[in-house]
């Protein structure tokens, strides 16, 4: 009989904790929840350690504890709260632990999976991001295995799964081109926060759907495939391909090109990180090419979208300016759905920010952390003056 795999999900109310759930629970035989970590929804977190048996379930925020020991407080699942609990969390030594707590928070957290050694999933962007050195170099000091959970990246990996680097010409990332793919700046400069996260094929959260519009996100990628893939800056490209069916492709020296083609269901990259090097079944909708129909493919456009060239010069210039643009992005997306600045003023404060703030590149997490919280109070300051 094979033994169950041991798992742990940081982030477990998120979307992608929420599809990584939904799996376990499908098959119960073949994963044991060591630990679930969420941020304050305790309904969520109780609900779900109940139902997959979990064995630890831990809330950061330490005013949503009550809530949690009331759901839980009768069962046999161990309860904590707070920033050292989720670490310790992440540090149980779990086989495989699903890193998908959104934003700075998941640092701490993401590398104390990675220093276990064992399997992490890579959901959150920032750790690669912002912190992709160290991260990297923690990963093989520890002997980690890192599998990327974005379609994209994951796509790429499972094209790359048998090759030699030295094959490989290029790396094409994909993206949809999101809501405002055919407007102009003048239309995108009067779009509202519903219309930016009405995203056309993916089920999101609002700020990655934001970042989907101004194409942010594809810049944030970018930045994260250079870490994981070692082909150098000038090994990546992007085309836009609005039908999201080919995830990315990666080119050979041979002038082959090879895709990895999907439903746009975050369940498929999911599955593949959690059964590897092994596939498993997944409920998912099965592609029909035939449906589909066409699968078309245009040249992103810089100009409109200058998100894309802001990640390209901070992935060159290297240092802290990811860390800076990532912070500062963050800041705008959070202005932009409160209301308070205009859409195209997102990648206005970005450029602002990575122009007004050099700091030196850091040597731990707890520096990377310093800099974002200094680039988020610069992209504050900058930001109130866009405000209408």
């Amino acid at each position: 009989m094979t033994a169950r795999r041991t798992v742990t999900i940081l982030g477990a109310t998120g979307s992608v904790g929420r599809s990584t759930l939904d799996l376990i629970e499908r098959d119960p035989e073949g994963f044991e929840v060591l630990a679930l970590t969420a941020n304050r929804d305790a309904q969520g977190l109780a609900d779900a350690a109940l139902r997959v048996g979990a064995r630890r379930a831990v809330i950061a925020d330490d005013a949503a504890f009550p809530e949690l020991r009331e759901r839980l407080g009768d069962s046999s699942v161990e309860i904590a709260c707070g920033r050292e609990a989720v670490l310790a969390a992440a540090a149980a030594g779990a086989e495989w632990t699903m890193a998908a707590i959104v934003g700075t928070a998941g640092l701490g957290p993401t590398m104390a999976a990675i220093e276990q050694g064992g399997t992490v999933a890579l959901a959150n962007k920032e750790a690669l991001v912002s912190a992709g050195e160290i991260m990297m170099e923690t990963a093989r000091t520890s002997g980690a295995t890192l599998l990327p959970v974005d379609s994209e990246h994951n796509a790429i990996f499972q094209c790359l799964e048998q090759a030699d680097f030295r094959s490989v010409r290029r790396i094409i990332l994909t993206a949809s081109g999101g809501p405002f793919r055919q407007m102009s700046r003048a239309e995108m400069g009067g779009m509202t926060p519903a219309q930016a996260v009405a995203h056309p094929n993916w089920k999101m959260g609002a700020k990655i759907s934001v970042d989907s519009a101004t194409l942010m996100n594809k810049g944030l990628e970018l930045i994260e495939a250079y870490h994981l893939f070692p082909l150098g800056a000038d090994g990546f490209d992007i085309v836009i391909h609005p039908q999201s069916v080919v995830h990315s492709m990666v080119e050979y020296h041979d002038g082959s090109v090879l895709a990895q083609l999907g439903a746009p269901d975050m369940r498929i990259p999911i599955a593949f990180t959690l059964a590897w090097p092994q596939r498993m079944e997944t409920p998912c909708q099965r592609l029909d090419l035939v449906k589909v129909g066409t699968l078309t493919f245009e040249a992103p456009d810089f100009e409109r979208f200058p998100a894309l060239g802001l990640a390209r010069a901070a992935l060159l210039a290297g240092g802290a300016k990811p860390a800076v643009l990532n912070a500062a992005n963050e800041v705008a997306v959070a202005a932009f759905l409160a209301g308070r600045i205009g859409f195209l003023d997102i990648a206005s404060i970005a450029a602002s920010s990575l122009e007004g703030y050099d700091p030196a590149a850091p040597a731990s997490i707890d520096e990377v952390l310093d800099i974002d919280r200094q680039a988020r109070s610069a992209a504050e300051t900058i930001a109130i003056r866009y405000s209408h």
